[in-house]
C-alpha cells in the first residue's frame, strides 16, 4: 500500500485494528507505521490464546486487521475459517525469515501466518525462598520438593499439561489419551494442596514474584529477561529455567482475520515488521528472539544469550505445543474443565 493509495482512504480504512498480546509492540514502531502510512493503529490486548480465540468467535473476526496467536492455535484458526491466506504478493520482505520459520508443520508455505517472535516457555521462581533447585517441573507439582511455598501455573490446559507430561517422563509434546490423563491427575492433586494459589498467567506470575505473594510459576524467557532488566533490585533474587524433562518452545505469528475491515493495511503492517531494522528494533524492544534473519546482526548482544537464545542441550528437550483438533482436542478440553471445575 503506497502512500499515495491512502491518501484516498476513508477515516475507517485509515485505522489498523490489532489484537495482540500486552507488552508486545514496541510504541515508536506503531508511531513510525502511522507516520510513514498516514494511519491510525489502534491496539487491544489479550491474556491466553484462548481469550483470543473466544473473542474472534463472538464477532472479532470482523473487527480486528491483526492477531497473534501462538503456533499451536494456528491450524484451529485456520480449520474454523476465523482467518484469512495472505496475499505473498504484498509482502516483499517474506523472505527475510529465517528458513527454521519458513513453511512451518503448522501452516505449510506460510499460507495464513508470518512468524513475529519466537520464545521459551518455563519455570521461574524465587531463589532466596525457594533455595538452588534443580532444573526440573518438580518445584511446582512435587510437595516433597516444594510442600509449603506458594506457587501458581497459567490457564492454559496445554502449555500446562504438557509441562506435567514432561515431568512424568513423557515428553512435553505428549499427546496420548493415557498420557494426558496422569498429566490431569497430577493437577488435580496440585489443585489440592495449600500452597497453590490458583491460574496466573506468565506476565502477571513474574509481578506476583517480585512482591513475593507467589514464590514460583510458569513464564516466558523474554518477559523474565525484560522485568529482570527493567528492575534489577526487585528481580535479584528471581531465576528463570527450562527443565531437564522438556519445555515449550514457541513462536507467536501474524495472521489476519477472515473478515478483517482492512486486509490490504494489515499486509502493508505485517511486510513493514518483515523490514530487517524494524524485525531488530522490536525483538530490541520486546526482549524475545527474531524469527526475521535479516535482523540478526541489529539484535542486542542479550538476545544472543541464554535464556533468550537457548544452549544446545536445551534445545534437545524443547518442542512445539501439539495442535490438536477434532476428538482429540474434545477429550483435552473435557479434562481440563474438570480440573477447573475441582
Amino acid at each position: 500500500m503506497s502512500l499515495l493509495v491512502t491518501a484516498t482512504l476513508s477515516a475507517q480504512e485509515r485505522t489498523l485494528n490489532v489484537f495482540n498480546w500486552s507488552q508486545y509492540m514496541d510504541p515508536e514502531i506503531i508511531e513510525a507505521f502511522e507516520a510513514e502510512y498516514d494511519v491510525t493503529v489502534v491496539e487491544n490486548y489479550f491474556n491466553s490464546n484462548g481469550e483470543m480465540f473466544a473473542k474472534l468467535r463472538a464477532g472479532g473476526d470482523s473487527q480486528y486487521d491483526i492477531i497473534v496467536p501462538s503456533n499451536y492455535y494456528v491450524p484451529r484458526l485456520i480449520e474454523t475459517g476465523l482467518v484469512q491466506p495472505l496475499d505473498h504478493e504484498q509482502l516483499p520482505h517474506l523472505n527475510n525469515l529465517l528458513s527454521t520459520f519458513v513453511n512451518p508443520n503448522f501452516d505449510p508455505g506460510n499460507r495464513y501466518s508470518v512468524a513475529y517472535q519466537w520464545g521459551t516457555t518455563g519455570v521461574v521462581y524465587n531463589r532466596a525462598v525457594l533455595g538452588d533447585v534443580e532444573k526440573s517441573w518438580s518445584v511446582l507439582f512435587d510437595p516433597k520438593v516444594n510442600p509449603d511455598q506458594p506457587f501458581a501455573v497459567p490457564e492454559d490446559a496445554q502449555v500446562v499439561l504438557g509441562s506435567v507430561c514432561a515431568w512424568l517422563g513423557y515428553g512435553y509434546d505428549c499427546d496420548a489419551r493415557d498420557e494426558l490423563m496422569q498429566a490431569a491427575e497430577v493437577m488435580l492433586d496440585t489443585k489440592q494442596r495449600g500452597n497453590f494459589v490458583g491460574f496466573v498467567q506468565g506476565t502477571p506470575v513474574l509481578q506476583q514474584i517480585a512482591r513475593g505473594s507467589v514464590h514460583a510459576g510458569i513464564t516466558f524467557n523474554g518477559d523474565f529477561i525484560f522485568y529482570k532488566d527493567e528492575d534489577p533490585e526487585a528481580y535479584a533474587d528471581i531465576e528463570f529455567m527450562i527443565p531437564e524433562e522438556g519445555a515449550e518452545v514457541w513462536v507467536d505469528n501474524l495472521m489476519i482475520p477472515a473478515n478483517a475491515p482492512n486486509a490490504d493495511l494489515a499486509h502493508a503492517f505485517i511486510d513493514y515488521l518483515l523490514r530487517a531494522e524494524v524485525a531488530a528494533q522490536l525483538s530490541n524492544w520486546t526482549y524475545y528472539a527474531s524469527p526475521n534473519a535479516a535482523a540478526q546482526p541489529m539484535l542486542d548482544p542479550i538476545l544472543q544469550e541464554v535464556p533468550i537464545t537457548p544452549t544446545p542441550d536445551e534445545m534437545e528437550v524443547l518442542a512445539f505445543t501439539p495442535s490438536l483438533k477434532g476428538e482429540e482436542l474434545q477429550f483435552l478440553q473435557q479434562l481440563w474443565r474438570e480440573i477447573e471445575a475441582r
